[in-house]
């Protein structure tokens, strides 16, 4: 069995730490091993699971992997210490909140001889691949991706661009690599309102 650990238990790290006590049957998910999770919030045990403290999940000689779910701010600290540590990582998109910050983690992830992978789930979607299929071999000639969410905390979350950043990855793996023409922020604090616009150009502009 390979160990794991949760570091962090809003909404992706719950969805972790369910599916890791709950694995499909024949999948590989059998083959791990749940040995806790770590938050800063005091919780005790989820769902039989037992909390245990960010120090004694690196030290420990039984858990290979961690399974990364805090705030898009924290990812990169948390991952230096995972892999200095020599554990596997599994990261939420994003890695990191700079394209530096990321090259360094993977180059470190390299000579320590461990795998980072960054994961970007709603790419395995049933609704994502069929919309692939439907773009594939048409050249695109102008279309619009409008979603929206709460405010978030960008002391967490980091610049807005962030919070929207698994959704311009739909448009780089559809469309391929893309060029920002324009960008324009819009705040209203006293409705709790952003807005970020955004344009961009494909290779064949």
């Amino acid at each position: 069995m390979f160990g794991t650990v949760v570091v962090g238990v809003g909404i992706a790290g719950l969805a972790r730490i369910r599916d890791l006590m709950n694995p499909m049957p024949s999948s590989p998910s059998e083959h791990l091993k749940l040995f806790g999770f770590v938050s800063r919030r005091s919780f005790g045990n989820i769902n039989e699971v037992k909390q245990i403290n960010l120090e004694d999940a690196l030290r420990s000689k039984e858990i290979h992997a961690a399974f990364i779910s805090t705030e898009n701010r924290s990812h990169e600290e948390t991952i230096r210490m995972f892999l200095e540590a020599g554990k596997h990582v599994l990261v939420e998109y994003p890695m990191a909140l700079s394209a530096k910050a990321a090259h360094e983690l993977c180059e470190m992830a390299e000579q320590k001889g461990k795998v980072l992978h960054v994961e970007h789930i709603e790419l395995l979607t049933e609704e994502y691949k069929q919309l692939k299929k439907e773009v594939a071999g048409k050249d695109l000639v102008k279309g619009t991706l409008h979603f929206t969410g709460s405010v978030l905390d960008e002391n967490k979350t980091g610049f807005p661009a962030f919070s929207g950043i698994a959704r311009l990855t739909w448009l780089i793996d559809l469309f391929g690599d893309l060029t920002v023409t324009s960008a324009t922020r819009e705040k209203q604090k006293d409705k709790n309102y952003s807005r970020m616009t955004v344009h961009f150009q494909t290779a064949s502009k």
